[in-house]
């Protein structure tokens, strides 16, 4: 290897890796305040949230990759060109592209691994992740009863608590509402204090009342009037139920998101389209052959001479059959042909909703095969944005690169979520949604290089005052 291919790649992983490392913290911190209220005030052990965070920034590789090649290739080539370091080379007869050629050998490998990392890594780690989040959400919160308000976390109880003795851990002056067996037949309990613990197993909660009361309705049974419902009252010094409470941490297992789409890789996906593609066909072929045969009209006619004389060539003319029969006949007609109509009817709305459901299915397959692809891709034509426009700007560091990384990031994510929009809701194909945003910025990447290898005053302001100065002057003249 070339010195100076040494000495780009050296100066552009430093910059990969800490920028890399820079999008994903961000990027993870901007998902973890998506689903913060899952976690917080669960008691989740610390090896479950640092298992959460693993798979999270796994999944989050895809965004974090493209704008870390973007930015990292902004700032080097921006600091060579700020340090006239390429200028100097180019004097020496170097071309752009032989100083770029040790980071696109470099980027070509990238996108390699990221298609395996996006093919064996993510599905895993995607699955794993939503495995978690969906235990997080079955998990039961912290015991932290407030004071003043109602607290509804545990099952089919509300408690009301008006003061608590933080020393010995006792509810003061406590209103519980049952409603276990209806919200009409709530039952109420009062108490001058509660005592709230865990059992061993911590799958139930014992709650120890003292000095109260409690109402509860009565079965209502033959000869109660509905407005008189009667209740019983009962006064106790001590009392404790045991209400279910399970506190424990369930980790729910992985395996039922097999079949999820998040969970497949190139080869699943692929035979999985295949299949379903089958099937589409099936259904619409099953669906337009009952409508082309299907007949929307029933006759009862039992007058074989009728029939027979309004019969020619075997066609027979439903108009004068119609008009010609008994009411008894004409209303059986009707009768039947409205029902005939409302069964086939809905036999359309069932082909139609099992139709959906295969082309619902078809989509996110086919959303989730060519990300695997736009995500190689990307990487690679960030590369051929960043390095070139850090040549033409020519400032390094974290000021003008950094916000024009971020601006470019912006505009592809923004034109990304509208093409996966488009695909999912069928307005598009799916290949022409996932395509869209290379297929907008390739041009730009290739212009870009252009620019960058020609030499060109792409930002020079004085450069486009000219140019408008010159086109303003042509536009004169031929007037």
């Amino acid at each position: 290897m070339k010195r100076i291919d040494l000495y780009v790649l050296k100066n552009f992983l430093l910059l990969f890796f800490a920028t890399f490392f820079i999008c994903s913290f961000i990027l993870i911190m901007q998902f973890l305040w998506l689903y913060i209220g899952e976690m917080v005030g669960k008691g989740l052990p610390i090896r479950v949230l640092l298992e959460f965070l693993l798979y999270s920034w796994l999944s989050l590789v895809p965004l974090a990759l493209p704008l870390a090649i973007l930015l990292a290739s902004l700032m080097s080539f921006g600091d060579m060109g700020e340090k006239l370091e390429l200028l100097a080379m180019k004097s020496a007869g170097v071309s752009l592209f032989r100083i770029m050629r040790s980071l696109m050998i470099f980027i070509v490998l990238i996108c390699f691994g990221a298609f395996w990392f996006s093919n064996n890594v993510i599905p895993i780690a995607q699955k794993k992740q939503w495995a978690l989040l969906h235990s997080f959400r079955n998990k039961s919160p912290e015991l932290n009863i407030p004071v003043g308000e109602f607290y509804s976390d545990i099952n089919s109880l509300r408690l009301y608590v008006r003061d608590k003795d933080y020393s010995t851990g006792a509810l003061l002056d406590v209103m519980v509402y049952d409603f276990s067996k209806g919200f009409d037949n709530a039952a109420v309990t009062t108490a001058d204090t509660v005592y709230v613990k865990m059992t061993e197993d911590k799958l139930n909660l014992k709650l120890l009342f003292k000095n109260g009361e409690s109402f509860e309705n009565l079965e209502k049974g033959e000869g109660f009037d509905f407005k008189n419902v009667p209740y019983r009252r009962e006064v106790f010094r001590q009392k404790e139920i045991l209400v279910n409470f399970d506190a424990n941490f369930n980790e729910l297992d992985a395996s039922y998101l097999d079949n999820q789409h998040v969970s497949k890789d190139i080869v699943r996906l692929t035979h999985d389209i295949d299949s379903v593609n089958e099937v589409r066909d099936s259904l619409r072929t099953n669906l337009s052959v009952q409508m082309r045969e299907e007949k929307l009209y029933a006759s009862s006619f039992t007058e074989i001479d009728t029939v027979n004389a309004l019969k020619i060539d075997k066609v027979y003319n439903v108009d004068t059959l119609f008009v010609n029969s008994t009411y008894r006949q004409a209303k059986n007609i009707m009768s039947n042909a409205v029902s005939r109509i409302n069964t086939v009817g809905n036999d359309i709305q069932y082909s139609k909703t099992v139709i959906s459901d295969s082309d619902w299915y078809f989509t996110k397959h086919s959303l989730e095969w060519h990300r695997k692809f736009t995500l190689s891709f990307a990487c690679l034509i960030f590369f051929f944005i960043g390095a070139p426009l850090g040549a033409i700007i020519r400032k390094g560091g974290l000021g003008m690169p950094a916000v024009v990384a971020v601006l470019m990031f912006i505009v592809y994510y923004i034109i990304d979520t509208m093409g996966v929009k488009m695909a999912r809701e069928a307005v598009w194909e799916v290949w022409q949604g996932m395509w869209l945003s290379s297929a907008i910025l390739l041009p730009i990447g290739i212009f870009l290089t252009y620019k960058a290898a020609t030499d060109s005053t792409l930002f020079n302001i004085d450069g486009w005052k000219l140019f408008f100065k010159n086109l303003k002057n042509k536009i004169i003249k031929q007037k």
